[in-house]
């Protein structure tokens, strides 16, 4: 484990070094590739090159420690022995987090997208009710939320919603709730009290961007259009729409669609930012099956037909299948305390990628 962040720390500190060079520092390209990569590298080497001098720091006190005869030194040496090897301790567990995401797979922004499934009207609420668990835990957490696209049901809720989120740790977190959500709950149109199944699915895309996912011209074809539904007077007159179809080395013709934006313009950028996101879904779906043999847990596969998780409202009851955890505290869950869930999927995916 600790060769990788070794590696990182050094290939961090020649890139602080390359940075303070003129000649790099004349050359804009070369400077800001540099930069990039030192950044990224960043959030392993710098909390490494800390847990490193905390073990020094550590090492330091046990020696005084030994060496001591004065009552008073030795309780003063004690609390920072003690004080140090939490601090370790809270390191190591950082560090044993950042091994679950690949550095290059380690993004700020994700877009979201959750599909009504199986249930009709139920279903669209349900997809509703998803949007507002992850926005709520998002705000929560600082990050910055952006409404996409969103295709309203009949009784409330969404057939679609799109959106993204961004901020630090965002895609470490979300990226194991991609798959099938499953809720049991009596709807309100239901007149005998009988529990209905319904679902959603849910994709959390990591957002690349344009260097690490080219599209070239040649490899879209789009259409401007009128945009449908609500919208008044502005979705009359104007062909603000957009919808782009993608034809190259992928199974099947790839359609995004946006509409929710008055300028074209906009509506043009954001489709190609998921479409963007999809593509990168696809070849991350590819390394992940040649990966499967490999690893025990695929809880971050990321899987779409994946059914992961029921919502049971009777029972006041999550149950997330791939860890076989339930917890009897749906209504906080549904309302954006995610903490709970996430860290037990993240301390599970951590035991089975070290081989706990």
């Amino acid at each position: 484990m600790w060769e990788t962040f070794e590696t990182a720390l050094k290939r961090h500190d020649e890139l602080e070094k390359q940075l303070a060079d003129p000649a790099v520092i004349a050359d804009r390209t070369r400077y800001a590739q540099l930069a990039k990569e030192h950044g990224a590298l960043a959030k392993q080497a710098l909390p490494y090159r800390e847990f490193k001098k905390t073990e020094a720091d550590i090492e330091e006190i046990e020696a005084l420690l030994e060496s001591e005869t004065d009552a008073d030194m030795r309780a003063y040496y004690q609390d920072e022995l003690q004080s140090l090897r939490q601090k370790q301790q809270k390191l190591q567990s950082r560090l044993e987090d950042l091994m679950l995401v690949d550095p290059e797979e380690d993004f700020d922004r994700v877009i979201v997208e959750i599909r009504a499934g199986t249930g009709g009207d139920e279903a669209a609420l349900f997809a509703g009710d998803l949007y507002n668990m992850y926005t709520h835990f998002a705000r929560d957490k600082g990050w910055k939320i952006e409404d996409i696209s969103f295709h309203p049901g009949e009784q409330g809720g969404f057939k679609e919603v799109v959106f993204g989120i961004s901020g630090e740790d965002v895609y470490r977190l979300m990226r194991y709730e991609s798959g099938g959500h499953r809720v049991q709950r009596v709807p309100k149109t239901e007149t005998q009290g009988r529990i209905h199944t319904s679902a959603a699915t849910v994709a959390v895309l990591p957002e690349p961007d344009e260097a690490q996912v080219e599209i070239r011209d040649q490899d879209i074809e789009w259409e401007r259009m009128r945009a449908g539904g609500a919208g008044g007077q502005h979705v009359n007159k104007t062909e603000s729409a957009v919808r782009i179809w993608y034809k190259r080395g992928t199974p099947e013709e790839l359609e995004v669609k946006c509409q929710d934006e008055r300028s074209q313009h906009k509506n043009f950028e954001r489709a190609m930012r998921i479409l963007r996101s999809r593509l990168y879904e696809i070849k991350q779906q590819a390394l992940h099956k040649e990966r499967a043999d490999k690893r025990r847990s695929l809880i971050g596969s990321g899987d779409r037909s994946d059914r992961i998780r029921t919502y049971n409202f009777p029972q006041n009851r999550v149950t997330d299948h791939r860890i076989n955890l339930n917890l009897y505290k749906l209504d906080s869950i549904i309302a954006g305390d995610l903490h709970e869930l996430f860290d037990a999927l993240k301390e599970y995916d951590k035991k089975q990628r070290l081989g706990r």
